[in-house]
């Protein structure tokens, strides 16, 4: 717990840690006053309301169903008004402006392509414009008083079949700030393996990428994106808690998957909000990063869909120091392991974690 020479665990002083976050979704974090004024001037008629306020409450409401389908139906309406080149720009923009004020001093945002191309765009107009406005968002934040890097994770839909040309704009903007790949989608019914090809091809690059897996679906998602297909990082991995057994006494014992996690350090997008809501986890309290961080895994805190679950950076490091007592030196904890595996140069990584995290962190262990 916090001790009396440091800063209060409040929200407010929360919001000024630097933060790292390496899984939250372009589409997930429209401002609402943004989609109803976008839908307007996009002639898109189907939001469930015009009134910010409640559009948010829709959208969160929506979101607290307790399944993974149900949750991605939301992403029908920001989808919906994101197919131009202005309004990818902006909402690209808005995304860094507002993690910046959030304290995120390092972002990997992802999006899919393929779903922007309703109104003409193709693939390479798509990355561009949300190269673009995260360029354009940077350099408004620093005007700010906010220093922020944020690169684009490009996601193929599992349930598509585009995801070898999705890979080949990974590599092909891999030096204009785009990280790496994902997958996404409904994990039932639809293996990472079904994209072998493209997984295939990112390893003969030498390029990263991230699967979507353990949320919806258990620990044969999580062996086919790691031993099939080679992930660098499991966005969410909530599952590998079901080869974790606890004896009465509190002793874990690893399975081997979870061990093999363990031991290689592969690092866990986990969200505890969005978890809660699609039914990955009971509660927050109840939620497996509670024991895995004990346990050593590398953990790593994120918002997934700040929309969607109304969170940010801040609320969900908040809500961790509620559930489970934490102090500034676990959040210092969960941002240097993010920081430690972002898809960014070993030296570049290095960097932010002595000359940002720590200095920042310190400063409140000391106040």
């Amino acid at each position: 717990m916090p001790n009396e020479t440091t800063a209060p665990l409040d929200v407010e002083t929360i919001r000024t840690a630097p933060k790292v976050l390496l899984h939250d979704h372009l589409d997930g974090g429209v401002r609402p006053i943004t989609l109803i004024e976008l839908a307007e001037q996009t002639g898109y008629q189907d939001l469930p309301s015009t009134d910010p306020a409640d559009l948010a409450r829709w959208f969160s409401e929506s979101a607290y169903s307790g399944s993974l389908e149900r949750y991605l139906e939301t992403f029908s309406h920001t989808v919906g008004v994101m197919q131009t080149r202005e309004a990818l720009i902006r909402v690209a923009s808005e995304c860094v402006q507002d993690l910046a004020a959030d304290g995120v001093v390092y972002a990997e945002v992802r999006f899919a392509p393929e779903l922007h191309t309703e109104k003409g765009l193709d693939l390479d107009e798509v990355v561009q414009s949300v190269l673009d406005g995260f360029a354009a968002g940077m350099v408004a934040a620093k005007e700010g008083g906010h220093g922020i890097r944020v690169r684009a994770l490009l996601t193929a839909m599992r349930h598509a079949a585009r995801s070898r040309e999705i890979a080949d704009l990974a590599v092909k903007y891999r030096d204009q700030e785009v990280a790496g790949f994902d997958i996404a989608g409904a994990e039932a019914g639809f293996p990472p393996t079904r994209h072998l090809d493209a997984f295939e091809y990112l390893r003969r690059e030498n390029a990263h990428f991230t699967i979507h897996a353990g949320e919806a679906f258990g620990l044969p998602s999580i062996w086919e994106a790691l031993q099939w297909c080679g992930a660098d990082r499991l966005g969410h991995g909530v599952r590998i808690i079901d080869d974790i057994s606890l004896a009465f006494d509190g002793t874990a014992e690893l399975g081997l998957l979870a061990a093999y996690v363990r031991d290689k350090r592969i690092p866990l997008e986990m969200a505890p909000t969005s978890n809660v809501q699609t039914g990955a986890a009971e509660s927050i309290a109840k939620h497996p990063i509670g024991l895995l961080k004990d346990l050593g895994f590398r953990v790593t805190v994120n918002t997934d869909n700040r929309l969607m679950s109304g969170c940010t950076m801040t609320s969900e490091m908040a809500g961790l120091v509620e559930a489970f007592g934490y102090d500034w030196a676990d959040l210092r904890w969960f941002t240097i392991n993010a920081m430690k595996s972002a898809f960014l140069p070993f030296d570049e990584r290095l960097a932010v974690i002595e000359n940002v995290i720590k200095p920042g962190y310190a400063a409140l262990l000391t106040a």
